[in-house]
């Protein structure tokens, strides 16, 4: 008889946080190669470059408007806009089981930052690759996460997320927890 392979983060939901607005690829990139690399952990990825919403979107066409906005000195259409996105995107935060965060020191990022910290503030599981390295992320990170969840590559973020998934022993660092949905509990007048 083979035993069953574990996988605690089945199923679990894993919002992919990091930069857009000021970015290349609009940060679609990393994000389609993290969700292609660990298909087989059957994670529920929460990606705000594809929202499974129909407002708050980031899209390129949303970016431009924007853009074209700010140069009319129409703030308050942008703000309206934010606002939304905003809103939506801290409620992916708010549903999701873990994030994993992308973070290049050379890009100026705003909402990555709050997303992060209230994360942070959830205690959830925050996995975070700096693209400079670990020896270069800033000194406050060092003090808001355990440092054993600060990677430098893809492949140890890749590495650690299979460790959690599939290793008998995991240290939780007060914030990895894993719940059994198939636990029954017999409820009054339930059937």
């Amino acid at each position: 008889m083979t035993k069953k392979k574990i996988n605690r983060l089945k199923y679990s939901r894993g919002y992919l946080c990091g930069a857009m607005d000021r970015t290349k690829d609009n940060g679609v990139g990393w994000r389609h190669k993290i969700q292609r690399d660990l298909v087989d952990l059957e994670i529920v990825w929460i990606d705000p470059t594809c929202k499974p919403i129909d407002i708050g979107i980031e899209d390129m066409e949303n970016r431009e408007r924007r853009a074209m906005l700010k140069q009319l000195h129409n703030f308050e259409a942008v703000r309206n806009d934010m606002k939304i996105i905003r809103s939506v995107d801290l409620r992916c935060v708010d549903i999701s089981d873990m994030l994993i965060v992308n973070i290049d020191l050379e890009i100026f990022s705003c909402g990555t930052w709050e997303e992060l910290f209230l994360a942070n503030r959830e205690m959830k599981p925050i996995i975070l690759h700096i693209e400079q390295g670990k020896e270069n992320c800033p000194d406050w990170l060092f003090g808001t996460l355990p440092h054993e969840m600060i990677f430098s590559t893809w492949e140890e973020v890749h590495d650690y997320l299979r460790h959690i998934a599939h290793d008998p022993v995991v240290e939780s660092f007060k914030r990895w927890y894993f719940f059994d949905y198939s636990i029954k509990k017999d409820l009054p007048g339930l059937k």
